[in-house]
């Protein structure tokens, strides 16, 4: 994400206080930064959404490796015949990207599925390593990471040290009632009399306080609330007490999922790029500067888009609103004063 304001805004879009306390107590037992377990699959497949706790649908893909795009791997990792995944998800997860599975041990989500799908392209074995945000730098720059996909934003600040293949939209969302017929249609003006909240300090407030300030010299008024947690934003939806909540769209998406089958389920009404309204932000798999690992990670993904994996792996997470047309290696980043 754009900033650790924004990435802590994520932890606390998980749903309810229950899934809170089974995914704190599931990544402590992980511990700071060691391996977290992971099933073998058979040779050439690959299964996303395991373990997932309703976050994903479990769905088996054929993932083979492509001999030209592994030769271009750096002579040491070939070497060593596998990728060091770093994911940072430590003390608290964030469904759906990366949090402790059902068995209480798994590392699951969509961020360490996506690094295994690009492993396999790779011909290489994964090895997932958690952290702390800030612990999971630490570990690119050390050498203990080879990569990380952990919703990492491309920004030109973090280019200085770092390069990046990028994977996956980085969007804002709005979430309604899905009786609500409201939508955001990208349209900051279709704002105008509604209550929204939004997570104090975060970049998507700053964003929605702009348009608040937009509105109110057109004499139109948007009002928005705080709340202290996810649950109270939750119950505040559920009651119509706001209209909506402006958040990151992977959360949004995950209690879009999760709230299905109940009373009040929610939809998502609209995004809108974590970046502003002059750049797509995107999320991309990020390695120590001069690697050499952006183009070939930036080629297994291209893969993996062409042959269908990718889009699969988004849908199980229903997350198909943030798919990219293709990675880039190094594309233009959240700027430098805004980063």
């Amino acid at each position: 994400m754009p900033t650790h304001i924004t990435r802590r805004s994520l932890i606390r879009g998980i749903t309810a206080a229950t899934a809170v306390a089974t995914l704190a107590t599931g990544l402590a037992a992980c511990g700071g930064d060691s391996e977290a377990a992971a099933r073998t699959d058979a040779a050439g497949t690959v299964t996303v959404g395991q373990l997932s706790n309703g976050a994903a649908k479990e769905t088996e893909l054929k993932v083979s490796e492509v001999k030209s795009i592994s030769a271009e791997l750096p002579a040491s990792v070939r070497k060593s015949g596998k990728l060091v995944i770093g994911i940072g998800a430590l003390p608290a997860g964030s469904a759906p990207l990366n949090y402790v599975g059902s068995d209480q041990k798994t590392l699951t989500g969509s961020e360490p599925d996506f690094g295994r799908l690009v492993a396999a392209v790779l011909g290489l074995e994964p090895e997932i390593k958690n952290f702390t945000w800030e612990n999971l730098f630490v570990g690119i720059d050390s050498g203990k990471v080879d990569v990380a996909f952990s919703n990492v934003t491309d920004t030109e600040e973090r280019k200085k040290k770092y390069e990046f293949a990028s994977y996956r939209q980085d969007n804002l969302a709005f979430e309604v009632l899905k009786k609500n017929p409201w939508n955001f249609d990208g349209d900051y003006e279709n704002l105008a009399g509604k209550t929204v909240s939004v997570g104090s300090g975060t970049n998507q407030e700053k964003i929605l306080l702009e348009w608040k300030a937009k509105l109110a010299k057109e004499g139109k008024k948007l009002t928005v609330k705080y709340f202290p947690d996810q649950n109270s934003i939750n119950l505040a939806l559920s009651s119509g007490k706001i209209d909506a909540f402006l958040g990151p769209n992977p959360s949004v998406a995950y209690r879009a999922r999760q709230t299905a089958n109940t009373p009040n389920p929610t939809r998502n009404a609209g995004t809108f790029s974590g970046a502003g309204e002059t750049l797509q932000g995107l999320i991309a798999a990020t390695a120590k500067k001069d690697s050499g690992l952006a183009k070939p990670l930036a080629d297994a993904i291209n893969h993996l888009i062409k042959n269908g994996q990718y889009a699969k792996w988004l849908a199980a997470y229903n997350l198909s609103n943030e798919a990219v047309a293709k990675s880039e290696v190094n594309p233009p980043g959240l700027p430098l004063d805004n980063s």
